[in-house]
């Protein structure tokens, strides 16, 4: 059995504000934007890894949500407890420096972990958490 990872997917509540997170602050290619104003599906993924991608989506687009289910995603995504997603870099405090000098919430500095690895966290736009780890 041959299966990869393709596409995650992120939830935003401003779709310029999250591009623009990811495009300018992480250097994501863009790689589709489809939709207009907030209704817009954005694919986004590291230059040179097309195989790998994160698909910024409207929460609670899907029809079948009812209005309880999606006012529970609009609070979940304000506390910032709604979507995450670990990314890892081979030179994390140069990806937090640039991250900081942004306007992303910093959630946590680079630390190195009991468990083994060295990671830091902050939240997107949207309030998704992002945490990166180093690779060696």
């Amino acid at each position: 059995m041959d299966i990869t990872i393709h596409t995650t997917v992120l939830p935003h509540d401003d779709p310029d504000a999250s591009l623009a997170f990811y495009r300018d602050v992480l250097g994501f290619e863009v790689r589709s934007d489809v939709g207009q104003g907030r209704m817009r599906w954005i694919t986004v993924g590291p230059v040179g890894q097309v195989g790998t991608s994160i698909l910024l989506a409207p929460p609670a687009a899907d029809p079948g949500i009812t209005e309880d289910e999606r006012r529970t995603i609009a609070e979940m995504m304000a506390k910032g407890t709604y979507g995450w997603i670990l990314l890892a870099t081979h030179d994390l405090d140069g990806v937090f420096e640039k991250v900081s000098a942004g306007d992303a919430e910093i959630v946590q500095e680079p630390t190195d972990q009991p468990y083994g690895i060295r990671d830091c966290a902050f939240r997107d736009p949207a309030g998704n958490m992002v945490r990166i780890q180093e690779v060696g």
